[in-house]
């Protein structure tokens, strides 16, 4: 077991101690020489902040099921698809990167580097095989083999989050809302981030962005697979500010693609101005680290503060976990005697540790699912016909590439908002996150709407408020089930929460969306006297391509919301109770206990 130390300062030591403090702070002023440095490196790259900086670059590049839009095109003329036949991509495509209960239970089983090698693995061969297939190196291959690919490619985003993102949150449980609003985010940006960079590398080579997507996520998993590890969580007062820093910069690099965005719509850039807006992104993309260093150069300091003078100092260690020790924080509410298969209908109390079977059984679950299943689908099923949607409305090819990018922007804001504003909303105002899931659900539906009319320009209003509603609803989501349900098994249970979204996909998208497209494309093509050759594409352009589909998307979405509004009653008064109180005094035990272990490593003063 490894240990990192954490030292908190008696600054109300007697006066020999202080005059002792000054001369040792003047006699560390810094790092001196190479050694100073060597260890100050070692410091920072094995700190409980690196892991998160390390998952950030992960999802950075772990959404790449997102740009499906931008290569859908492709897939499309190449390989002679209907709309129909897309859509079933699409709905493989999303159904391997929500359903990853694997992931979830290799999880329970293995440290997160082995779930991380895994996706990296599946993200390569899966997006290899499409790239190949696309660029015809290979034969032709049968829709089934598409969707087996693109299952298998999308599929990997969900180790990614498990392997990253859960870890993140056991090891800052009070701060969950923020973890997952920031990382979240990261995902969300990931689109505009690899569009960035595909136009930098292969410029307007659309064929080329799917091996992009197939190989960079998984050399970035390879390059952290030892960095993202289980911390014992150790209660730290500056703790929410450190997120919030890193939100701030997170702002920047939005900020700076959503302007770039606007520009390349409006000005031809050449591969070398790509190039250059590129590398600007990448520098805002490793800003961050700037913050871990600052943090860990803080604790690196105390430690060599510590050697000096002991005495008015408390060492707290904060200790590495092994994958066989328990995760769930100092949370004993489910016995380690008791079996998956028992009291699945006497689950415990909401917010203490439930077993998978107790938790997929209980009604606050099955809630949670149908609201999944009409929200997270809809905006699913907008955000994958983006492409043909604007085709279908005569929009400008280069602007159907904004909109992917919109939304992506606007992903990533919906994700950090609901997360960090959630969060503060709780803890100031006890304001309940399953009714800001209420919210988000009826703002969604504005946004259906406005496609389902063609309002004057309103797909660009559209992409935002859906991109938006989509980013916000997933960190309510998965902050709903790790308070209601404990984080004890929340590495399955989060993706269980996940598997509700491809059901409401191929309900609203493969089935309606795309059958009602390639109907009025038939009589479309019937009232020009034509008839559609087998294998050739079908399109469709006009308002009443998707006119009904998205009515009925609406609906859908507001009966979601209603289904929502029942566990905001059902979960009110354990809202309105300390939610996080047993997280701190779990802390604050551990903190005690590893304070005591680690006493006599502390030499008395000299007086």
């Amino acid at each position: 077991m490894h240990r990192h130390m954490y030292i908190d300062f008696n600054l109300h030591a007697s006066a020999p101690s202080r005059n002792c403090l000054i001369s040792t702070n003047m006699a560390i002023r810094g790092v001196d020489g190479w050694r100073d440095m060597k260890s100050l490196t070692v410091n920072v790259i094995t700190g409980r902040w690196f892991v998160v900086f390390a998952s950030f670059l992960i999802m950075a590049a772990a959404g790449a099921t997102y740009m499906f839009g931008l290569y859908s095109s492709d897939i499309k003329t190449t390989l002679g698809y209907d709309q129909s036949t897309l859509n079933l991509l699409s709905f493989f495509k999303d159904l391997g990167s929500n359903v990853g209960i694997l992931s979830g239970l290799i999880n329970e089983l293995t440290p997160p580097w082995v779930v991380l090698a895994i996706g990296a693995i599946l993200n390569f061969f899966g997006y290899f095989m499409i790239w190949l297939s696309v660029t015809k190196k290979i034969a032709k291959p049968k829709v089934w083999q598409m969707c087996l690919y693109i299952c298998i490619g999308a599929n990997s985003q969900s180790f990614a989050n498990t392997g990253s993102l859960v870890t993140c949150v056991k090891n800052f449980p009070e701060s969950r809302g923020a973890v997952l609003g920031i990382l979240k985010g990261y995902v969300g940006l990931s689109g505009a981030i690899i569009t960035q960079l595909y136009h930098a590398i292969y410029y307007d080579d659309t064929r080329s962005l799917i091996l992009l997507i197939g190989w960079l996520p998984a050399a970035i998993s390879f390059a952290f697979l030892r960095t993202i590890r289980y911390m014992k969580p150790v209660r730290k007062p500056n703790e929410l500010k450190v997120f919030y820093n890193f939100l701030y910069v997170s702002l920047g690099l939005a900020g700076f693609l959503m302007v770039m965005i606007i520009v390349q719509n409006k000005v031809d850039f050449t591969q070398s101005e790509f190039g250059v807006s590129a590398a600007i992104m990448l520098f805002l993309l490793f800003l961050p680290l700037t913050i871990v260093s600052v943090e860990e150069y803080k604790v690196w300091l105390s430690k060599r503060l510590a050697l000096v003078d002991p005495s008015p100092v408390k060492i707290v260690t904060d200790q590495v976990m092994k994958p066989n020790e328990p995760t769930n924080n100092g949370n004993n509410s489910v016995s380690d005697d008791t079996k998956w298969w028992e009291n699945v209908f006497s689950p415990p109390a909401r917010g203490e540790d439930y077993t998978i079977l107790q938790a997929l059984f209980s009604v606050d679950m099955l809630i949670l699912f149908m609201t999944c299943i009409c929200g997270v689908g809809g905006t699913l099923t907008a955000i994958d016909n983006l492409g043909q949607i604007g085709t279908s409305l005569r929009y400008p090819k280069k602007t159907r590439s904004t909109f992917v990018s919109l939304v992506s922007i606007w992903n990533y804001l919906g994700r950090v908002f609901s997360g960090f504003v959630s969060e503060y909303f709780l803890q100031k105002y006890k304001f309940p996150r399953p009714l800001m899931l209420t919210l988000t659900l009826l703002l969604s539906c504005v946004g259906h709407l406005l496609i389902a009319f063609d309002v004057p320009n309103g797909l660009y209003v559209a992409s935002v408020i859906i991109g938006f509603c989509f980013g916000a609803q997933w960190p309510l989501l998965f902050a709903i089930i790790s308070e209601l349900f404990g984080l004890k098994y929340y590495a399955t249970l989060y993706n269980f929460g996940s598997a509700a979204s491809p059901l409401g996909l191929y309900v609203l998208n493969v089935k309606m969306t795309g059958y009602l497209y390639d109907k009025e494309a038939k009589k479309q093509l019937a009232a020009l006297g034509l008839k559609r050759i087998e294998g050739q594409e079908l399109n469709c352009v006009g308002v009443h391509c998707f006119k009904l589909s998205f009515i009925i998307i609406t609906a859908a979405t507001f009966f979601g919301a209603i289904v929502s509004l029942i566990l905001v009653a059902r979960t009110r008064t354990f809202y309105k109770s300390d939610i996080y109180k047993r997280y701190r005094n779990a802390a604050t035990e551990s903190e005690t206990e590893m304070a005591e272990k680690d006493s006599k490593h502390v030499v008395p003063a000299q007086k």
